[in-house]
């Protein structure tokens, strides 16, 4: 059976939710930086160009940046938490054919050197 998640606890939840919005709120204006910067420097050394080069390129630095900050965002939750911790791995207990718990090898450690 698996562990009970801290993240059920309503105080620790919102805890942990908390310091995601911050970092998400810190990223958007890293991003917001960035992208400011990326279209000075178009601007500058290109010159006139098509108002959808600017677009295409916020657009696009704005996107990526946000997807990555948001999933990494998400990493440190699970991490962070502890919910990470309450996941069950071990897959052995789900097959019912599966060699009795003393008897099994453990295949983490299969082909490492003593």
């Amino acid at each position: 059976m698996a562990k009970p998640s801290p993240l059920d606890d309503p105080h620790n939840a919102a805890f942990a939710w908390a310091r995601f919005r911050r970092l998400m709120r810190l990223m958007l204006g890293i991003t917001l930086a960035t992208v400011i910067v990326a279209v000075v420097v178009i601007y500058k050394q290109v010159g006139d160009v098509s108002p959808h080069v600017f677009i295409a390129t916020a657009l696009g630095i704005a996107f990526s940046m946000l997807l990555m900050s948001t999933l990494m965002g998400l990493v440190f939750l699970s991490n962070g938490t502890g919910h990470d911790d309450s996941v069950q791995h071990d897959l052995d207990e789900l097959d019912p054919h599966a060699p009795h718990q003393a008897a099994r090898k453990d295949y983490r450690t299969i082909g490492w050197k003593e």
